[in-house]
């Protein structure tokens, strides 16, 4: 990003003026419009592990949108019902229209896996832009206004995160009730004040660059500095925190469902849930756990493979090399 300033008048135009041009070199930030992004996705096409981590959540993203077509059935049908007895629950391979096995309830667990993926991921994407959202709007006036706003901010800022995420969660659900939206929001909530405190610390780090200086000098705004130059550079770091968050957010999801916070009827579909009812069946029907388990790894793992890629395409010591 770049600060044109109007030229200096005069013969002490070449030693009495300020630059005509401000190269924004700050965190590695290269000249020309876009130049920051394009390096960032040029090196996340060099690096195999965004590759890797995105093709994971690619096809977890495919099979949740295209689990009305995918899914063998309906998300609460039982088919196999009649095949569950107190000590049989028939498993992977036994039946050849049930390739995954039943669950408990007679259901398919392929469809469930299937129908499963929408719902974990809808939790945690909706439940880290409710994350995002608050936090940036906490960090955007702490940055922004410093002073007494700032020290307030960040003291509450301070107390929630002296709190564990996911104690933090479990008691907002319990709080809101066993719904799918409470779970959204006590995720989220539980998250504002890490994406606060990155998006301040950013900020500050930007307002001492020659580009802020040099604004200030030509008369713009706090506003207009902060929004316009100021957030655009200190974004970086909280897209970052964003992507890893939502591995976060998966697992979170699924641990507050299978605490029995996350609703819902028990046929319905998510990974969670579907540990809840496992636990019972272990000694008979151990793949009832293992599946949802390695669904819930995976995506995790996707998201964070491609978070770390983001955050060491973005670094500027990595970027230098």
């Amino acid at each position: 990003m770049t600060i044109s300033l109007p030229p200096a008048q005069g013969p002490s135009a070449a030693s009495g003026s300020v630059v005509d041009t401000v190269a924004v070199n700050q965190a590695g930030l290269k000249e020309g419009p876009g130049g920051f992004w394009r390096d960032v996705f040029r090196r996340l096409r060099r690096n195999p592990t965004a590759w890797i981590g995105a093709g994971i959540v690619l096809v977890f993203i495919l099979v949740s949108v295209l689990a009305p077509i995918l899914a063998p059935y309906p998300e609460t049908a039982l088919p196999g019902a009649k095949y569950i007895t107190p000590t049989n629950i028939p498993g992977p391979g036994e039946l050849p229209e049930f390739p995954l096995g039943l669950d408990r309830f007679g259901g398919d667990v392929l469809s469930k896996l299937i129908w499963g993926a929408q719902a974990s991921l809808l939790i945690g994407v909706i439940s880290t832009a409710l994350g995002l959202v608050g936090g940036m709007i906490l960090g955007l006036l702490a940055g922004t206004f410093g002073g007494w706003v700032d020290t307030l901010i960040m003291r509450i800022v301070d107390i929630i995160l002296s709190v564990p995420n996911l104690l933090l969660a479990v008691s907002i659900a319990a709080i809101l009730g066993q719904t799918p939206f409470a779970v959204m929001i006590a995720i989220g909530a539980s998250q504002v004040p890490i994406f606060a405190r990155l998006l301040r610390a950013s900020m500050l780090q930007q307002r001492s660059s020659d580009y802020v200086l040099s604004a200030q000098t030509l008369g713009l705004g706090r506003g207009q500095i902060t929004m316009s130059h100021v957030l655009p550079n200190a974004i970086g770091p909280v897209i970052v925190q964003g992507t890893l968050t939502l591995a976060t957010a998966v697992i979170d999801a699924a641990a507050l469902s299978f605490l029995g916070l996350g609703g819902g009827r028990p046929e319905t579909a998510e990974w969670g849930r579907m540990l809840t009812y496992a636990q019972a069946e272990l000694a008979i029907a151990p793949w009832l756990a293992f599946l949802p388990g390695i669904c819930i790894a995976v995506t995790a793992l996707g998201f964070t493979l491609f978070g770390e890629a983001l955050r060491e395409a973005m670094d500027p010591r990595t970027r230098a090399r």
